[in-house]
């Protein structure tokens, strides 16, 4: 018997009846009001009973026909349609199914996490884009959040296929909705938009085994994936070997109980070899896969003509790995869909991600554009649009224009248009200042705001990076410091609060670069004055402490004269992370060379005292800088120590390490090597447990109170850290007697 339903009804209650009389039914992405994609075949499948035939009907086109097979599953491709619609479409077989008001033009997936998925109405001019929102050929459909353990063959979704209008728009995607309405006014055809988004996901969870698989960085994750799935050989083989296991155990388990004997515990269910959402518990939405297993994989193979993507918040600490990550996400998803589709994607914007270093950010714009290397991909730059007090910039509308222009431009075939701002293209060095040129300048270079150009920087042989003058000279800006006479290397919006005002005329902002050969520098000579009065005695990589200590460099023989005074230059940088510098110099508290360096238990050298007239400059945050500082005190022993201020330094605690400690037997122990100014309550630089080498510990300026694995300590002790920097240099100077 034919079932006829109203078109609002049709989905739910064939979904509803499917199992109970195995009657036609569709995915969710069918429904009323959807839009099918113009000018390519349409495949449209669904399950029935086994053996049943199909036929689906669009419009006043001749029906095609498909087979259930044994599975349930069937499939047909409708042929390529021209814009147009409204239509209906029919699915026949032993019931009906409706679809009304179906449009065909231009369909995008847009994914990613909350900048795609941040609706219109917490956009900029919320109330008058809704209001003004009368665009019935644009229509979305989202869907719903679900993290999976495997591909599931649908995705969830509460509502049908929306159609855009005031009392609907307000849920769309913004990034999309603005895309969808530059498209469709410059197109002149209807627009869908498939959302499947999630605030706060890195890209892992969105990308598809087999896009781990192509990309050999990310071997780790495609292994993680395989043993995970209960299809995979890997995962068999892993758990034919726990099946051993538990047969193994049983036997011994049995002779325990026949002897009367206790029994082996049985070794616990392979974690690896959980579906992947259950394996970390408290983030099942974060795992590799898992979103594309709920809430991508069951859109495949409906056809689209691009994709639209926001997302890198939540992975921007991880630099040129993102590249890798990129590759994964738009080539697995290309090969499922058997197209190279566009894929079209966001820089992310300023923001000012707590108080972590400032390049962080730069580097993975880097990252983002170096993946444009991905063919048929364009990115947009929002630093001009930004908001660096909020991660989520309100102008929507203007990210939404202009992945409309790469499309126009690069998927459209547009002629004529700028789709793209300022890129970098040569560096020359041209004396006392650098000439940058760029491709995509469009009509000109110019200040967005009218004002000098800004976020540029130089540096020189001799030189840090300085703020540079820069200038616009055609196609190119020519770049000069006063402070850098022989510029060889150039930044710009090299720092996660560039909102900087270079553009071209078409109002499209230039991309972030570095380019040039940046110079090693050597800051105790860049910024230590009065280092160029000390003589070097002793210099050290800090990745090669050990239980010997071997100088890098000892010039100790060559100083002949008596020496006044003793100076240290520690150097410190963590991957990703600005140097850190600190210099102290004070009055020799020794006259003995042997004595002025690490204090191993060879060199006798045991000091605990107040030094006087410290000199103290740093580029650390919080360090109490100055000239001539009489609250300053050394801490050098190579034994063990306890938190008592047996020497009584003023405003130290008993009970807290920190800059009046105890040293106590044996000699040869844990060792400590402590600059403090006391006076300021604050270590300046600490070298302890030298011996354990990766696992000594190294620091400017006071660690942390309280630290969870050994308690209370101000001066580094106990925190094993020296691994975790990837620069550590220590200089030992003095200032010879003329």
């Amino acid at each position: 018997m034919k079932q006829l339903l109203p078109a609002s009804l049709a989905l739910v209650t064939v979904l509803a009846c499917a199992a109970a009389r195995a009657d036609v039914a569709l995915p969710r992405i069918f429904s009323s009001h959807m839009v099918l994609q113009r000018d390519v075949p349409v495949p449209v499948w669904g399950t029935a009973e086994p053996g049943e035939a199909v036929a689906v009907i669009a419009g006043d086109r001749p029906p095609v026909k498909a087979v259930a097979g044994k599975d349930g599953k069937w499939m047909v491709k409708l042929t390529a349609m021209p814009a147009g619609g409204p239509i209906a479409v029919i699915v026949r077989g032993k019931n009906e199914i409706v679809l009304d008001d179906v449009m065909v033009g231009e369909v995008w997936l847009c994914s990613g996490q909350s900048n795609m998925e941040w609706p219109v109405s917490a956009s900029a001019s919320a109330e008058q884009e809704i209001a003004s929102a009368d665009w019935p050929k644009i229509r979305h459909f989202k869907v719903e959040k679900r993290p999976e353990g495997y591909p599931v063959g649908d995705v969830p979704s509460a509502k049908q296929w929306e159609v855009c209008a005031p009392a609907t728009v307000g849920a769309f995607t913004a990034c999309g909705y603005f895309m969808a309405r530059e498209l469709h006014k410059e197109l002149g055809v209807p627009v869908g938009l498939i959302n499947s988004s999630w605030g706060g996901t890195r890209i892992e969870p969105w990308t598809a085994p087999a896009g781990f698989d192509a990309v050999d960085e990310l071997k780790t994750l495609a292994e993680q994936v395989r043993l995970a799935d209960p299809r995979s050989p890997a995962h068999k083989a892993r758990l034919g070997e726990y099946a051993g296991q538990v047969e193994a155990w049983l036997a011994r388990a049995r002779e325990a109980i026949s002897g009367d004997k206790p029994s082996p515990a049985l070794a616990p269910y392979p974690p690896e070899l959980k579906p992947i959402t259950e394996q970390v518990a408290s983030s099942p939405h974060q795992q590799p896969t898992a979103l594309y297993n709920g809430m991508i994989h069951g859109l495949i193979p409906f056809a689209f003509r691009g994709a639209i993507w926001y997302q890198g918040e939540s992975n921007h600490r991880e630099g040129m790995l993102y590249v890798a990550k990129k590759e994964a996400l738009v080539r697995g998803w290309r090969r499922l869909w058997g197209n190279d589709f566009p894929f079209l994607y966001v820089q992310i914007a300023p923001f000012k991600y707590g108080d972590e270093p400032p390049q962080y950010l730069a580097e993975f714009w880097e990252a983002q554009a170096a993946a444009l290397k991905i063919p048929n991909t364009g990115m947009v730059v929002p630093n001009d649009i930004a908001d660096y007090n909020d991660i989520h910039p309100k102008n929507k509308q203007e990210v939404g224009r202009r992945l409309a222009l790469l499309a126009l431009k690069n998927t459209y075939g547009r002629g004529g248009l700028v789709a793209d701002g300022p890129t970098f293209k040569k560096l020359t060095l041209e004396g006392d200042r650098l000439r940058v040129e760029f491709d995509n300048v469009g009509g000109g270079l110019v200040s967005r705001d009218g004002k000098p150009l800004n976020w540029f920087r130089v540096i020189g042989e001799d030189t840090d990076f300085e703020d540079a003058e820069a200038t616009i000279e055609g196609g190119a800006v020519i770049l000069r410091s006063p402070k850098v006479p022989k510029p060889v290397a150039v930044q710009f919006a090299w720092h996660k609060a560039a909102e900087h005002n270079l553009q071209n005329k078409e109002g499209l902002p230039a991309r972030p670069f570095r380019a040039g050969d940046v110079p090693k520098r050597d800051f105790l000579a860049l910024r230590i004055a009065e280092a160029k009065d000390y003589t070097l005695a002793l210099e050290m990589d800090l990745s090669k402490l050990g239980r010997n200590i071997a100088y890098d460099a000892d010039h100790r023989p060559r100083i002949a004269r008596p020496f006044d005074r003793i100076a240290y230059f520690l150097e410190l940088q963590r991957e990703g992370e600005a140097l850190q510098y600190l210099y102290v110099s004070m009055d020799a508290f020794t006259d003995d060379l042997g004595k002025i360096g690490i204090p191993a238990p060879e060199s006798k050298a045991v000091f605990q005292q107040k030094v006087a007239h410290a000199n103290v400059e740093s580029n650390a945050e919080g360090i109490v800088t100055g000239s001539g500082l009489a609250g300053c005190n050394i801490e050098f022993w190579p034994h063990n120590y306890g938190p008592q201020n047996s020497a009584n330094i003023p405003d130290a605690s008993a009970q807290l390490w920190d800059f009046g400690d105890q040293y106590a037997p044996p000699e040869d122990g844990y060792g400590c090597m402590q600059v403090h100014n006391s006076e300021a309550k604050q270590t300046l630089f600490a070298i302890n447990n030298w011996k354990s080498g990766a696992a000594a510990d190294i620091g400017i300026g006071n660690s942390a109170p309280t630290n969870e694995r050994t308690g209370a300590t101000r001066d580094w002790t106990f925190n094993g850290n020296a691994g975790g920097y990837t620069v550590k240099r220590l200089r030992v100077l003095v200032r010879e007697k003329k």
